[in-house]
């Protein structure tokens, strides 16, 4: 009986000997966890294939708590992480254009241009100017304007609803000046608006509106100005 016991108890320590090989071995193949782009304490340990975290050291790292009822245990993190979250959502909406502003200031953008279009073919072709036909592209684009000013929620819909104005009011006060020309009887050359400084800044403008539609988000480079 006594030699059966020794057996026993050293196979007892062998096993224990193994275990804390295979631990061992395990611990040198350990990983580290970052959290939020920060090297913390909490120690991976992959077992099978599977990663396996310290809870406690995990709580620890992100500020967080646990609480143990039964067998039931809660961690409870931070509301500085889910209001940090939000606030990086938040900030990305304000910065980006939204869809129904985006949809209304395109049309918008799209009557000033068929407006242009319109007056400079009849500068072009020397056809009379009258001011009832260009009030046709005008009215629409005021419709337009309106409905994006509706539609704008963002920071981003309001800086930009800023530029489309500009943009609507300099396409008024060229066509204007071309009306009041035809009326006064005033020569008007085919090659006007390639010398008119508005013309120019308009057409500008319009380039710099229609890359912001097409990236969904703000910018100002100066030309609508």
């Amino acid at each position: 009986m006594r030699e059966k016991a020794v057996y026993t108890g050293m196979t007892l320590t062998l096993l224990t000997v193994a275990t804390i090989w295979t631990l061992s071995t395990m611990a040198q193949q350990n990983s580290t966890l970052i959290v939020n782009g920060q090297p913390s304490q909490v120690t991976i340990i992959e077992i099978n294939g599977h990663p396996y975290a310290d809870l406690e050291a995990f709580s620890r790292a992100t500020n967080g708590s646990l609480a143990f009822n039964g067998n039931q245990i809660t961690l409870t993190l931070p509301l500085s992480a889910h209001s940090s979250l939000s606030a990086s959502v938040a900030s990305a909406t304000s910065r980006g254009l939204s869809r129904a502003f985006l949809e209304a200031g395109i049309e918008a953008m799209s009557n000033v241009r068929e407006w242009r279009s319109a007056l400079a073919n009849t500068i072009q072709n020397g056809y009379p100017i009258s001011g009832s036909a260009l009030a046709t592209y005008r009215d629409e684009a005021t419709t337009n304007l309106r409905l994006a000013s509706v539609a704008a929620s963002t920071d981003s819909d309001r800086n930009a609803l800023r530029l489309l104005n500009s943009e609507f009011n300099n396409m008024k006060e060229l066509s204007d000046k071309y009306v009041a020309k035809r009326q006064s009887l005033s020569y008007i050359s085919p090659d006007s608006l390639q010398n008119d400084a508005l013309d120019q800044k308009i057409v500008k403008c319009g380039h710099s509106l229609a890359a912001m539609a097409a990236s969904g988000q703000f910018s100002d480079d100066g030309s609508c100005q």
